[in-house]
């Protein structure tokens, strides 16, 4: 049937749209996937135990103790010290001594010279604190076969129970970005079974005070300086303050409540109690300075308080229920193994086993429900850690249990930053990307005087480490990492991105145009004269990547890397289309950036067949380094296909094997997603089987990858980024596209993912994809366009068929195996 052969008929309801009958396989897995839940049948022994529930800005660990309980709190704006200047008057200077060594070809002492262009260290983040719970002694003679704790992905909630004696205890933990509260509900099976005492407590400076007979008050500050912060009081302090309220109510019928040393709440003989926890903190935005702040934590703290006073449990907890799901439930994902293994895979199923046993069996049965899970335990984390008005997921998202965290939490923008925010688009969360975009913008106002000062250029930059005060300068440190101004021009490619999946104009003129504009401006600035007639950067690293010079010295620093180029590349291919779309092709920007394109460095092959990680062929120290600095161009850019490049898409194929399997969680997740740029489903799927292995926190091994028994991805040790960068790259194994191109099941492994269905994934140009598979085969295909009145001409590829097909918004369109559209549904 052809596009214009239409068959109307009834208008799919939005649960049909999400999970639509006709699209299901006949042998579909859901006899054989388990619930989306993270279980444990023990309380937590380690942090990466416990169990992380969030509303973007509030976040808890909750470890499931049974005699006494602890819910590790954060706050998403509590960081040490105060805004910076981010500027050096002595880096021109330098700067120039640097270039000259450069062009010399004295790359150690280039190296050594570039020590004077790093800056002053970022801020460091902070947790808030903890909720304490302390029940009977009998809790101790729990029943040990009766624990359950599961984190439930369906409804964002931990769950805890066991029975002592004859009475089942339970607790409900969730974190409301609607109402912004953290509520937990405690209750026992018998009436008047419930006694407890609760408290909070926190690592930083701090007091106690109950507020009435059933609110604790807590009230804080961070410190003014970085680690090794000074958490004691001081007469004057000047960092963030901030205030957390525990609210607690009890049972009408039974129970008594009252408070132990003034800081501490006892519960007796209640049926249930219900505990509200909220907090606020002074920060004011990046170019406020804490002391200067007008605001009140705990008045702002009890204000939202006082919002909910009218709200049952059931209220709050369907209110919750009603934004997450909005979210969570856009995206569906089930695989299954050949039809031929499901019996025996069925069979081997147990309600009782663990997260943690399913991740120590993956290298042997290769659950896919286990990739499932993972799958969606990514955007879980997303949904969790980034809403709008919050500030970006850190390195740890927002769950941290030190003052002073690896890597200090801080946004890392060589890599980790970006790949927190890459399954937003692809898997139809984009405006969790929103405070991205946010710190984008206070990065470039910081940018601006970092550029003009330090380099003597125009529009702004932004170097590999910032933090919440919008740090902009290089960070203290060695040079192979903090010498590199690209991060702001990598996060430029995000704005792109975001409108070519939204097609949001207004976006892209107000909000992503300006800030191209200034980024285009300081690397047409930053770009040189080389020897060769190219434009280049100098000086210029791979990130946290030395080579042997000629020489036979060790050094970091030379001229055009290939990821400094890669990443020029697609900035101002970026701008020029942004140009295309808002009719802007004559600015005198744009006339810049169409002259220097053409005269960028260009992506070389070593005699080995690898590309080429600097503009020469140096010798490299470490062959399986961690970063794939020199294949951003294949992902996350779009300067090498396969279509368009296929010598340098072979050079890639090369390096990933060069750089072998090994290293941290996010580089594996990197590696995955890859591998699937490059339609190879086995290594691929190799690199995501490489992640799910069990993790030992007393037995962990730097840079080794895996997972943690709450799913938590390491380094070690735990950095979010490669939660994220799993799910994006499985995304990425179903569903590739550009503005006029979109290929079904480019990297599927067909051997082990034999069966499935994805919905509800986002393709660019505004298309949400739903695609079926039985025995590895195409089954089904479901399109339709997100935009109001709008028309789409798209290509589909499937293997080695490709179709051209017209999409309208106002329809939902199904195609069979062939990409035949069999079906057309009328949504108005």
């Amino acid at each position: 049937m052809g596009d214009e052969e239409w068959v109307l008929v009834r208008r799919p309801t939005v649960s049909e749209l999400l999970n639509p009958s006709s699209m299901v396989p006949s042998h579909s897995q859901s006899s054989t996937s388990r619930p989306l839940k993270v279980t444990f049948n023990e309380p937590a022994k380690y942090w990466t135990d416990a169990l992380p529930i969030g509303n973007g800005r509030l976040g808890a660990m909750v470890w499931g103790g049974v005699a006494s309980e602890l819910l590790q709190l954060n706050e998403d704006t509590l960081w040490t010290g105060v805004p910076g200047t981010y500027t050096n008057p002595n880096a021109p200077d330098a700067l120039s001594e640097v270039r000259n060594l450069v062009d010399s070809g004295q790359y150690a002492e280039a190296t050594a010279a570039a020590a004077k262009l790093v800056g002053n260290p970022a801020d460091v983040y902070q947790l808030l604190g903890d909720i304490k719970l302390e029940f009977d002694d009998s809790h101790l003679n729990y029943a040990k076969e009766t624990y359950q704790r599961e984190l439930d992905l369906d409804t964002a909630t931990v769950r805890i129970k066991y029975i002592v004696g004859d009475v089942e205890f339970s607790r409900e933990h969730f974190a409301s970005n609607p109402n912004q509260v953290m509520v937990t509900k405690i209750s026992g099976s018998k009436p008047g079974s419930l006694s407890f005492t609760v408290s909070l407590d926190s690592k930083l400076d701090h007091h106690c005070w109950m507020n009435d007979q059933s609110q604790i008050i807590m009230e804080g500050h961070c410190p003014e300086k970085r680690i090794p912060p000074q958490v004691s009081a001081n007469d004057n302090p000047k960092g963030i303050q901030f205030s957390a309220v525990l609210d607690l109510q009890i049972s009408e019928e039974n129970g008594m409540m009252h408070n132990l040393n003034d800081n501490k709440l006892r519960v007796e003989g209640s049926d249930w109690a219900i505990l509200l926890l909220v907090a606020s903190s002074s920060f004011d935005g990046p170019f406020t300075k804490p002391s200067d702040s007008k605001k009140d934590p705990t008045s702002d703290s009890l204000s939202v308080l006082k919002s909910m006073r009218n709200l049952s449990y059931a209220a709050l907890y369907a209110h919750h229920i009603d934004d997450y799901q909005n979210l969570f439930h856009r995206v569906s994902l089930q695989l299954s193994k050949s039809s031929m293994c499901n019996l025996c895979f069925k069979q081997n199923q147990d309600d009782r086993v663990s997260t943690a046993e399913r991740i120590k069996s993956f290298q042997m049965d290769e659950d896919p429900s286990l990739v499932e899970l993972l799958f969606q335990f990514g955007r879980y984390l997303l949904i969790s850690s980034s809403r709008p008005g919050t500030q970006v997921a850190n390195l740890q998202g927002i769950w941290n249990k030190d003052l002073e965290p690896k890597w200090d939490a801080a946004p890392h923008l060589n890599i980790n930053l970006e790949m927190n925010y890459w399954p937003s688009l692809p898997c139809n969360l984009s405006e969790c990307q929103e405070p991205l975009f946010d710190f984008l913008t206070s990065l470039s106002v910081k940018g601006h005087k970092t550029a003009k000062v330090n380099y003597e250029a125009s529009g702004w930059v932004v170097h590999h480490k910032s933090d919440i005060w919008a740090k902009s300068s290089a960070d203290a440190g060695n040079v192979d990492w903090a010498l590199w101004p690209m991060g702001g021009a990598w996060l430029c490619v995000h704005l792109w991105e975001h409108y070519t999946y939204t097609m949001d104009n207004d976006f892209l003129k107000d909000k992503a145009y300006p800030l191209l504009e200034g980024c285009g401006l300081f690397l047409l600035d930053w770009l040189i004269e080389g020897q060769e007639g190219y434009l280049e950067t100098n000086p210029s690293t791979s990130p946290e990547h030395d080579f042997i010079a000629p020489d036979g010295n060790r050094a970091s620093v030379s001229y055009s890397s290939t990821m400094d180029m890669a990443i020029i590349k697609e900035v101002f291919y970026v701008i020029l289309s942004a140009a295309e779309v808002l009719d802007k092709n004559e600015d005198d920007l744009v006339k810049r950036v169409r002259k220097a394109q053409s005269r960028l460095y260009p992506t070389k092959i070593a005699k080995d067949g690898c590309i080429m990680e600097w503009a020469q062929d140096f010798q490299d120290p470490d062959v399986h380094h961690r970063h794939l600095s020199h294949l951003f161009g294949l992902f996350p850019g779009h300067t090498i296909t396969i279509e368009s490049t296929p010598g340098l898409c072979k050079a890639a194929e090369h390096t990933l094997h060069k750089r072998g399997e090994e290293g941290p969680g996010w580089s594996t997740t990197w590696k995955a997603a890859l591998w699937a740029r490059l339609h190879n489903s086995e290594h691929s799927y190799q690199m995501v089987k490489h992640l799910i292995y069990f993790v030992d926190p007393e037995h962990e091994k730097a840079f080794e990858g895996g997972l943690y028994s709450n799913l938590f991805a390491a380094h070690p040790p735990f950095q979010i980024d490669a939660n994220f960068g799993f799910t994006a790259a499985v995304a990425e194994m179903l569903v590739q596209s550009t503005m006029e191109d979109l290929y079904l099941l480019p990297a599927l492994c067909r051997d082990k993912w034999a069966n499935g269905c994805v919905k509800g994934l986002m393709a660019r140009g505004g298309v949400t994809v739903n695609v079926c598979w039985k025995e590895g085969n195409l089954h089904e295909v479901g399109l339709w366009l997100k935009n109001q009145n709008c028309l789409k001409r798209l290509r589909l590829h499937y293997r080695e068929t490709m179709v051209s097909v017209n999409l309208s918004s106002g329809f939902l369109y199904t195609y069979n195996e062939q990409l035949e559209c069999v079906n057309t549904y009328s949504l108005q």
